[in-house]
C-alpha cells in the first residue's frame, strides 16, 4: 500500500472497497459490524479533515486495528489523529474501560480526578475516602486515582500524582497536542487506570490495545517505577494475596566486575598423629595441651 497521501475521495474509496469489507468482517467481534465500523469511520473524516492528508497505510492501518479490537473511532472510545501525514490511533479511557468489562472478568471500575477541594483520604494504598461537592469549583488537579472491583468481590486500587502523569505525558509522542492537550483530565484518567491494568488479569485482546495505543512511550515499563496495587485477590501462580510495594525498587548501579580470588590451599592433614622420631607434637600457645579435642599424645597415655 502506498504511503502517499491520497485523495478523500480515493480514501473514501478504499476504505468502502470490497477487499477491506472483507478484511474488517475477518478481523471485528461479533457485536460490531462492518457496515457500522465503515460509516464510523467516514464520519471520523468528515469531522476531521485533515485525515484525507494521511497515507493510506497508516490510516487503513489504524482503522483495521479498531477492527481488531472492536471499538469504533467515534472520538469516544478511540480516536484517530493525523500527525502530518501519519495517522494515529489514540485509545480513549472508555475504550479501555469498554475492553476490561469485555473480558467478563471485571464488575467495576472508576477513575477520578483528586482535587484541592475535594474531601479525600487514602490509607496504605487505598482511596479510604473521596467526596465531591459539586456546587463549588473544585480546584486544580493534584492526582488521580483507579478503583476496580473484580468479579468475586476483591477490589483493587493505583494513585499517581500530577508529577508523575505529566512525566509521562512528556514522553509521549503526542503529548504535545491532541487529547493531552484537549482532554488532559480524561488522559490522566487513562494513564493511571493503564498502569493499575498491569496487575490485572484481563484478556489478550485487552494487552493487545495497549500495544496498539500510540499516547503512551514504547519503553514506559523500562522508564516508570511502577508500584504494585493493593490487590487482595489470590494471585493465578501461587494462590496468595499480591502485596503492595508502596516504594518503588531502587535502580540497580552498575559496579565494576569484582576480580575472583585464587582459592587458598587446603591444609595438608597428616595421615598419623604419632609423633615423629619419639618427637612430641606441638601445643598451641593457647590452650594447654592441645586443647580439649586434641588428640592422646604418647606422654597422655602414660599418665595414670
Amino acid at each position: 500500500m502506498s504511503n502517499v497521501p491520497a485523495t478523500k475521495n480515493d480514501i473514501r474509496s478504499l476504505i468502502q472497497s470490497e477487499g477491506y469489507q472483507k478484511q474488517f468482517r475477518m478481523a471485528l467481534p461479533k457485536h460490531l459490524t462492518a457496515e457500522r465500523l465503515t460509516r464510523v469511520a467516514l464520519t471520523a473524516m468528515t469531522k476531521t479533515p485533515k485525515l484525507a492528508s494521511c497515507s493510506q497505510a497508516s490510516l487503513m492501518s489504524c482503522i483495521l486495528d479498531c477492527a481488531q479490537l472492536g471499538l469504533e473511532p467515534d472520538g469516544r472510545r478511540a480516536h484517530l489523529i493525523p500527525y502530518g501525514q501519519t495517522c494515529t490511533l489514540i485509545i480513549d479511557y472508555k475504550g479501555l474501560v469498554e475492553l476490561a468489562m469485555r473480558s467478563g472478568m471485571v464488575s467495576h471500575i472508576h477513575a477520578d480526578l483528586i482535587c484541592d477541594n475535594d474531601e479525600y483520604e487514602e490509607n496504605m494504598g487505598r482511596v479510604v475516602k473521596h467526596k465531591i461537592n459539586r456546587r463549588q469549583d473544585r480546584g486544580d488537579s493534584y492526582a488521580a486515582y483507579s478503583h476496580v472491583v473484580m468479579k468475586d468481590g476483591t477490589e483493587s486500587f493505583e494513585i499517581m500524582g500530577v508529577a508523575e502523569i505529566n512525566a509521562i505525558k512528556k514522553r509521549s509522542a503526542s503529548g504535545s497536542k491532541g487529547p493531552w492537550v484537549t482532554d488532559w483530565g480524561e488522559m490522566a484518567k487513562k494513564t493511571v487506570f493503564r498502569r493499575h491494568s498491569k496487575w490485572l488479569p484481563l484478556s489478550p485482546e485487552f494487552r493487545d490495545a495497549l500495544d496498539k495505543d500510540d499516547t503512551m512511550p514504547r519503553d514506559i515499563n523500562a522508564e516508570v517505577e511502577v508500584s504494585a496495587p493493593v490487590i487482595d485477590s489470590p494471585s493465578v501462580e501461587s494462590g496468595k494475596p499480591v502485596e503492595r510495594m508502596d516504594t518503588p525498587a531502587p535502580k540497580a548501579r552498575k559496579s565494576a566486575p569484582k576480580k575472583e580470588k585464587a582459592p587458598e590451599p587446603e591444609p595438608e592433614i597428616p595421615d598419623s598423629f604419632e609423633p615423629e622420631d619419639g618427637a612430641e607434637p606441638e601445643q598451641d600457645d593457647d590452650t594447654p595441651d592441645g586443647g580439649p579435642f586434641a588428640a592422646p599424645t604418647a606422654r597422655d597415655l602414660d599418665r595414670p
